[in-house]
């Protein structure tokens, strides 16, 4: 193991260029600690976003390498090649300075994919039952834990390709909501990801399953759109 890493960070918004800075390398080192190393001990003005450190907010993602990830639980040992490090700010973002991108239009695919859970009981009705082992609820359940970090969007082709595209997490949000039933928006709501910009665009190339750090599988939860359209259109239920 090299006693120093050399690591390369974007500098700049949109237009910059990579600089390259000299870290102690440390034993159990998480990419996150080198960047906050960075930041703390060498320049102060590098720009980067984080909150929780542990794997619960998601804010950390940025590109390692040339792969979407969190930074938090991302050990050194796993991703350094050679003891070299390139990190970059998340891809099909725009860039607000170094490695902070604006996530606006994350937010609002989600909020166009009616991601907002809308049920019809009040704070005076009684908890409606679910079961959990049903059907439905299981489906809704296998992509329930996303906790919006990026990292499935900054992945995503279609997304580069084809940027009105809803992309994965919203799309993996709105089937979570079709199998709710709880839920009274569903019609609505499938009619939305039934658009050019929804979940036919998808062409299942996976590397939003491969790389989401909650072990999530949102090309299943697409896939799983694609049939109840098809089974709606088709007069079924």
């Amino acid at each position: 193991m090299t006693k120093t890493l050399a690591v390369s960070v974007w500098r700049g918004k949109e237009e910059g260029d990579f600089v390259t800075y000299e870290v102690p390398r440390r034993d159990n080192q998480t990419v996150l600690d080198v960047i906050t190393h960075i930041q703390r001990n060498v320049d102060h003005t590098l720009s980067y976003r984080f909150a929780c450190r542990v794997g619960m907010c998601g804010s950390c993602a940025m590109t390692v390498n040339g792969k979407a990830m969190w930074t938090c639980r991302t050990h050194v040992s796993q991703v350094a090649d050679n003891g070299k490090l390139e990190l970059a700010p998340l891809s099909n973002l725009p860039v607000v300075k170094d490695l902070v991108t604006d996530m606006r239009d994350f937010f609002d695919k989600w909020a166009r994919g009616m991601g907002q859970f809308k049920g019809s009981r009040t704070r005076n009705d009684d908890f409606e039952k679910v079961q959990p082992d049903s059907k439905a609820r299981k489906a809704a359940d296998a992509g329930i834990e996303c906790i919006g970090c990026g990292v499935c969007y900054g992945s995503c082709d279609v997304v580069s390709w084809r940027p009105d595209y809803l992309g994965p997490a919203a799309l993996n949000r709105a089937w979570t909501l079709v199998n709710d039933q709880r839920d009274v928006q569903s019609a609505q709501r499938l009619s939305v990801v039934a658009g050019d910009a929804g979940c036919h665009s998808c062409h299942t190339q996976g590397t939003c399953t491969e790389r989401c750090p909650k072990q999530l599988a949102p090309t299943a939860s697409i896939a799983g759109l694609k049939r109840l359209l098809m089974t709606s259109s088709a007069g079924g239920k």
